[in-house]
């Protein structure tokens, strides 16, 4: 006969959090369809390593499924499928529900841009028989960990008479790739009496870009007039083509699957391109017209404050908003007040390694599920939305009942942690909303780190949102 339990463990199975591993969760069937599913994110990750082509992708994507061209002015009715892109860097789907948009949308909120570096207006220079492009880098970096790393240039160059030419080079079979270089431990003891943040310094983040020169003894500067040619032959352009260019560059190859269980992925842009993708393919997958107009925002500068016309600062969002809501007779703000939120971006993950940088009870775990958090910010929740303890109940009780594994979490100590989301500008259109998204090792650096577990049930959770 089974023991007898005590009055103390049937107290403390009804009354405390009984936090445990996803994949003790979920059966065999389930961990099977994560792996299925994390194979199809990995691919759009491999394809989408900036906005421009996060963008694209998911519009040819959602074209398959449906999807037109929002048109304002137009009438539409529950099962229409739209989308409006914003200047090819941000994109908004939406399909409308069977109840009136009066009743509110679900809104589903993520950004698609990455840390990176960005070539400067004039980036081409010689030095010493030797060619580089100068960088600015783009978000919150540590610079030390971008020298050596194998990098690809993508983007686009838009000429004078308006051409614009895509630039994807080092991520395909047969591809060169650029890198930064940095000094050999023997000569480098003056270098690492730096502060870490100075080991190399943002001038220092200069991509090698090629070594022979023009074959004339006559021409100045031959290694940087030799690849100008090359740029030429390949593309048409000049050096002053570069001032109306956006050339970003990003660590070159395909995610990799990361352990001997190949229980994690690994790879660059995860922030916050594993969120977009849950809630992009949760959007796709609703196989019946949802309830509630369902909107995925996928929105572009996050990683430098969501400034510009194609950041969620911009009016863009709230503009759609209105021009939908006007579609059905409404105003825009009176939708959003009854609209809700997920703002779909990560959390970062406790690290055994680096245990005392977090406060593990309020920590989030790779393998725990999705991370929802209440509110970012740091010392004192400075710029942060912090979700209503209504809202917080209402997502709460939504994932227990759909079978959703999720945890939450904060970014950080009270006085180390911090960070921003999209969250409070979706806030401060008076809508409700709440960060979900997935735990991540090595945030922001060349090489982040998810788990297969959490990325499937974030998409479990924005599907069960959504529906």
């Amino acid at each position: 006969m089974p023991k007898k339990k005590s009055e103390a463990q049937e107290l403390r199975e009804a009354l405390c959090s009984k936090k445990k591993h996803a994949a003790l969760r979920m059966d065999d069937k389930e961990i099977k369809k994560a792996f299925d599913y994390c194979g199809k994110y990995m691919d759009f990750l491999g394809k989408a390593k900036i906005e421009r082509q996060a963008a694209a992708f998911t519009v040819a994507e959602a074209k398959k499924h449906g999807y037109v061209p929002f048109e304002k002015g137009k009438k539409y009715k529950a099962g229409d499928k739209v989308y409006y892109l914003n200047r090819g860097k941000a994109v908004i789907f939406a399909y409308i529900g069977k109840k009136d948009v009066k009743e509110g949308l679900r809104i589903s909120a993520a950004h698609i841009d990455s840390p990176r570096l960005d070539l400067k207006q004039n980036p081409l220079y010689e030095q010493d028989e030797v060619a580089y492009f100068k960088t600015h880098y783009y978000g919150g970096i540590k610079k030390y960990q971008w020298p050596t790393v194998p990098l690809a240039l993508h983007g686009v160059i838009v000429k004078e008479d308006g051409t614009v030419i895509d630039v994807n080079i080092g991520d395909d079979e047969g591809d060169p790739v650029f890198a930064v270089t940095d000094l050999l431990p023997h000569l480098a003891q003056d270098q690492m009496k730096r502060a870490s943040t100075e080991i190399i310094r943002g001038e220092e983040l200069n991509i090698l870009i090629g070594s022979l020169p023009f074959r004339d003894d006559d021409a100045s500067e031959r290694v940087k007039l030799a690849i100008m040619k090359l740029l030429h032959d390949k593309y048409g352009i000049t050096e002053d083509d570069f001032i109306s260019a956006e050339l970003d560059a990003v660590p070159a190859g395909k995610p990799l699957d990361v352990g001997f269980d190949r229980s994690l992925i690994g790879a660059y842009g995860h922030d916050d391109k594993v969120c977009a993708y849950t809630a992009f393919s949760a959007l796709m997958d609703i196989k019946k017209t949802p309830e509630r107009t369902a909107l995925v925002i996928l929105t572009d500068k996050e990683e430098t404050g969501s400034d510009g016309v194609t950041g969620l600062k911009s009016s863009y969002f709230r503009y759609f908003v209105d021009d939908l809501a006007e579609a059905f007779g409404m105003d825009g703000r009176t939708v959003l007040s009854r609209s809700e939120c997920l703002s779909a971006d990560v959390n970062a993950a406790f690290d055994p390694t680096f245990p005392d940088v977090l406060e593990r009870r309020n920590a989030a775990f790779i393998n725990y599920g999705v991370c929802v958090t209440k509110f970012t910010g740091a010392r004192g929740k400075s710029g942060t939305s912090d979700a209503s303890a209504e809202f917080v109940g209402k997502v709460r009780a939504m994932f227990n009942k759909a079978g959703v594994v999720w945890q939450t979490g904060e970014l950080g100590k009270v006085d180390l942690g911090g960070g921003g989301t999209v969250a409070a500008y979706i806030a401060n259109l008076n809508v409700d909303t709440v960060d979900v998204g997935v735990p991540v090792l090595c945030m922001h650096a060349p090489f982040e780190i998810v788990a297969k577990m959490d990325v499937y049930q974030t998409y479990k959770a924005f599907s069960v949102f959504m529906a």
